[in-house]
């Protein structure tokens, strides 16, 4: 008869409820969370997170969805340990492959009782892999994979093979070889190991001792599942010596609970297939585990608690390699920001010590006072308007627009600098780290990045005309029209940039008397125009404009080094996500402790 869920009792559909929203919600996070950085043991964990998911995926959440589900037995082992041959020999009649085509088969066999079809037709356990109904080919047929033709290049299959031999309430999944020489053999082998309710391991006794499947088997300790260990092979008069060192191994190993099972050296008949006796008490184990009920409960049970307290360990040691990446990223992201901020700190002070006001700058300056337009306009408006005219048929800017120029290209000529100059401290600081220096990998981020000197001299400009803006914007009071017209826009835009930039720390000698003392004068006539608050307000707002204009400039250059840090690393500091896996795995432990 099929084996249907019982009615839950409402207390516990509850907690098994629960039990699934922790579950997702952990495989949500691992599913969301990426380990970038090249550090020590993030390969490790990397591979850990890519286990665990597999685990909740294949095993763990199908398990808690269905606890009444048939207990699935894994038979895993070495190559050439005789897995195929015992499966055969536990049905009584060839079903499965005996290596004919190892290692490329990628169709392991699921055997099933027909009335527990239903368990394993639809993707409840083992999702990721595809299902394919085989017929049983007979006992005159050798083994080749139950009546399905094998595609080696083809993505892994679950072949589902009914057996009225299996009992009801177990099935039998024949895994490939864990010590495969092809890797998609051995993945897949692990992924079946990891999900199954109870494993049955072969090994041989020449073979027992091999490090490979050692490795599982204390896995499997770690997951507290019921094992059973097939010792194949072995030769008349040295089963009492080869079975005492096995179990000896297996008591150190915390697997001292595992059921023994000795298999002698027996030939095989013509269609493979090892005597009937041979595999009887393996046999009556199996079917004495199917025919009760409340046992395989407890087994489903026990395997189930233990890998999820297994999967607490790993998520706990996920949290601290998170932990690990985000105290590395936002080292990496604290060299790159100090890098610009120095920059930008460059900048602020060139744009306000007076040091802009030299050479290029300096000299146009001098000649927008020397042609006497800048004092000229203190008496005639007229007078202005007629120089403009003259400078407009001679093929000439104004001296005010050259002065805008001057500061465009001597600004820029700064910005840029510094620029280049904090790329080239970032790439330093992340080749000297070696996550830095792997995120990096061939690519040269010393330099300023193309295009860079362009969108600098496009902001200035741009900031230029906010000031216009501003002194539009200020002279549009009838008051201070008629003097407002007498400068112009562009002369008390220059006037205003010189107050700006005119604290003349940066200068020495006949510089500081021609530059400071003519901003002075400058910044007196801006106040006799719009007033000493107002040329206040106007200079605080002009030289926040450009520092914004600046900082922006170079946060997107310094994006070239950060934007390799996300998405996967919190180097903003919030360990969020940390704190996230941590109480997932206290809660993680606690449900594994609950069962």
């Amino acid at each position: 008869m099929s084996l249907q869920p019982d009615p839950t009792p409402t207390g516990t559909a509850g907690a098994q409820s629960a039990a699934v929203e922790l579950l997702e919600a952990v495989r949500a996070d691992l599913s969301g969370l990426t380990l970038p950085l090249e550090l020590p043991g993030a390969a490790a964990a990397r591979e850990s997170m890519r286990a665990s998911l597999g685990q909740l995926e294949d095993y763990i959440l199908p398990r808690y969805r269905s606890l009444d589900a048939p207990l699935l037995a894994v038979v895993g082992g070495s190559t050439g340990a005789g897995k195929s041959t015992l499966v055969n020999a536990l049905v009584g009649h060839p079903v499965t492959r005996t290596g004919a085509i190892r290692p490329t088969t990628r169709q392991p066999i699921l055997l099933h009782h027909p009335a527990d079809e239903a368990w394993f037709a639809s993707d409840r356990v083992l999702p990721t892999l595809s299902r394919v109904h085989g017929t049983l080919t007979g006992p005159a047929v050798p083994a080749s994979a139950a009546g399905v033709t094998p595609d080696p290049s083809a993505m892994a299959q679950l072949v589902l093979l009914a057996d009225g031999a299996v009992p009801a309430g177990i099935a039998l999944l024949d895994a490939p070889d864990v010590d495969s020489v092809s890797d998609d053999n051995r993945a897949l082998a692990g992924q079946l190991l990891a999900a199954a309710d109870l494993w049955i391991f072969v090994t041989t006794a020449n073979r027992y001792a091999d490090a490979v499947p050692w490795r599982l088997l204390v896995d499997a300790a770690s997951r507290d599942i019921l094992v059973a260990v097939v010792l194949d092979r072995v030769p008349p008069g040295a089963e009492a010596e080869v079975s005492e060192d096995l179990s000896r191994m297996l008591q150190q190993e915390g697997l001292g609970g595992a059921e023994l099972f000795v298999i002698p050296e027996a030939g095989l008949d013509p269609l493979g297939m090892l005597p009937a006796p041979a595999a009887e008490p393996i046999r009556r184990w199996l079917a004495g585990i199917a025919a009760n009920a409340a046992g395989r409960a407890e087994i489903a049970r026990r395997t189930l608690d233990g890998t999820v307290r297994s999967l607490a360990v790993r998520v706990e040691s996920v949290a601290r390699a998170a932990l690990e990446q985000d105290e590395a990223a936002g080292q990496l992201a604290d060299d790159v920001n100090a890098a610009y901020r120095d920059a930008l700190a460059t900048i602020r002070a060139a744009s306000s010590d007076g040091s802009l006001l030299r050479g290029e700058v300096l000299a146009r300056w001098q000649d927008f006072v020397g042609t006497g337009e800048f004092f000229r306009a203190l008496e005639s408006g007229i007078g202005r308007f007629r120089d403009r005219i003259g400078a407009f048929f001679r093929g000439q800017p104004p001296p005010a627009v050259r002065v805008e120029e001057a500061i465009e290209t001597g600004l820029a000529a700064v910005v840029v600098d510094q620029g280049a100059q904090a790329a080239e401290d970032a790439d330093q600081r992340w080749r000297s780290d070696p996550a830095g220096r792997a995120l990096l990998g061939s690519d040269d981020l010393s330099g300023a990045s193309e295009g860079f000197g362009e969108e600098v001299a496009a902001e200035i400009r741009a900031w230029q005309l906010d000031v216009l803006a501003l002194i539009r914007s200020e002279g549009a009071d009838k008051r201070a029209q008629a003097r407002w017209m007498s400068f112009g826009v562009n002369g008390l835009g220059v006037l205003l940039m010189v107050v700006v930039f005119s604290v003349t720390g940066g200068l020495t000698g006949v510089e500081v008397g021609i530059a400071g003392g003519t901003a002075v004068v400058g910044q007196k006539l801006l106040e006799a125009v719009f007033g000493e608050d107002a040329v206040r307000r106007l200079a605080e707002e002009v030289r926040a404009g450009l520092e914004r204009r600046c900082e922006r400039l170079l946060e997107r250059e310094s994006r070239r080094f950060l934007d390799r840090l996300a998405p996967g690393t919190d180097h903003g500091g919030t360990g969020a996500r940390v704190e996230t896996l941590e109480r997932r795995a206290k809660e993680l432990a606690a449900l594994g402790r609950a069962g």
